[in-house]
């Protein structure tokens, strides 16, 4: 089949959105189809770099689209540089071949109504990856109020795209039920949880060394928060934390990755006058073992009212390291599901957004206990494994089947 990849970023990217479409992109490939992926030229989170305008790799045509390289720190350039970049994809669509599959992630918002406009008049089957749900990110996030003019018709063109595409993945229950209440048939989705990439992530030992003496991270007990920086996943917690342990000289906090918050983290840092805050970029993926290895504590971050509309992907990567976790977040997530029946027994431990004092001592407690590696449970790797979850992605895709009853419509016994 030809096969069409539709997303913002895409390989040599290191978002998650743009490995996890790298992996299935390969994988498709590998299994013989005509795979072409539509990307942005900008690196996600570092728009001065620029990829290739055309590139093979893997078997993959890669085309790339030029767009507007304002920051996106500031909502209306972050809309300009989405606006610019998917007018320039539908322009690149519409020439391309017929193709016979569209598969659409969700960055930017609305790339999902252009693969369906695609799909309907070029007749090809649309596949919906949701990656975030929008509108309901934006009005969650307060930069979009419900029942306005725009939220309204941005929440048209979604129903739109839902009655076009014949499969829609989602990532979690939390995400199936939300998109079931958008009036989806049950029938047409399925859930695949996003993967650890355990084929280049594993504990290392001698990079976690080398990168805490690259940091000045040496003799320093390290909460690392790594992934993308967004009003989705709130630090004022883990912030508070880092201003009232600032006198501890033992315990560093070190904020890896990028962001429309990332600055946020920055200007907290540089307003306290904290030495005991560490930021750092984005780190390439062969880089990531040794980053994730650097932490002695791990923290995954959620907000309340983003449970099934994002995924925080991250914590697949750090149960692959094994280091333990502290979630701040609400009670029923996806983290506490994978909590509950994956990770038994493994160090992640809960507290509620506000209450920094409650991280405090959990971190002082961590660090009393020094440095904890655990290898990964055994039932995590054989059920979230990167060769199971990409094959079971692409056994949800309708290449060869027609009928949609054939989709698992619910997380089977071992999945959350």
């Amino acid at each position: 089949m030809k096969i069409l990849i539709a997303n913002q970023a895409f390989h040599p990217d290191v978002v998650s959105t743009a490995q996890h479409a790298a992996d299935v992109a390969t994988a498709l490939a590998q299994g013989g189809h005509e795979v072409t992926v539509l990307a942005s030229r900008a690196a996600y989170d570092q728009p001065q770099v620029r990829f290739a305008a055309r590139e093979r790799w893997r078997g993959i045509e890669i085309l790339r689209i030029s767009s507007l390289t304002l920051s996106r720190t500031v909502l209306w350039k972050r809309a300009a540089v989405f606006a610019s970049f998917l007018l320039h994809c539908a322009l690149r669509m519409w020439i391309l071949p017929r193709q016979d599959m569209v598969i659409v992630l969700t960055s930017p918002p609305l790339l999902c109504f252009l693969g369906a406009l695609l799909a309907r008049f070029r007749g090809a089957r649309l596949v919906l990856w949701i990656m975030d749900l929008n509108p309901d990110e934006a009005v969650a996030a307060g930069c979009l109020r419900y029942g306005s003019i725009l939220e309204r018709c941005l929440r048209a063109m979604l129903h739109f795209s839902l009655r076009t595409s014949e499969r829609v993945i989602v990532l979690d229950r939390f995400m199936f039920e939300r998109i079931i209440a958008h009036g989806v048939p049950a029938r047409k989705v399925a859930i695949v949880p996003p993967w650890p990439h355990s084929n280049d992530v594993t504990y290392d030992e001698v990079g976690r060394e080398i990168f805490r003496r690259r940091h000045q991270l040496e003799g320093k007990f390290v909460v690392m928060y790594s992934g993308n920086h967004s009003p989705c996943h709130p630090l004022d917690t883990l912030l508070e934390a880092a201003l009232h342990l600032r006198s501890r000289s033992d315990i560093a906090f070190c904020f890896v990755g990028g962001g429309v918050e990332f600055e946020k983290v920055r200007q907290f840092a540089s307003d306290h006058a904290l030495r005991n805050i560490v930021c750092l970029g984005y780190q390439p993926r062969w880089e990531l073992s040794a980053s994730l290895s650097a932490a002695d504590l791990h923290t995954v971050v959620m907000g309340d009212a983003f449970v099934g509309i994002v995924h925080p992907c991250k914590i697949y990567n750090i149960l692959t390291i094994g280091t333990p976790i502290l979630y701040v977040g609400p009670e029923q997530s996806p983290i506490t599901d994978v909590g509950a029946r994956i990770a038994e027994g493994y160090p992640l431990w809960p507290v509620r957004h506000g209450d920094h004092l409650g991280a405090v001592s959990r971190i002082a407690e961590a660090a009393a206990q020094g440095r904890v590696v655990r290898p990964p449970r055994s039932s995590f790797l054989r059920h979230f494994s990167q060769d199971r979850l990409v094959l079971e992605f692409i056994e949800a895709l309708p290449l060869e089947d027609d009928s949609p009853d054939l989709i698992r419509t619910e997380p089977h016994a071992e999945s959350v």
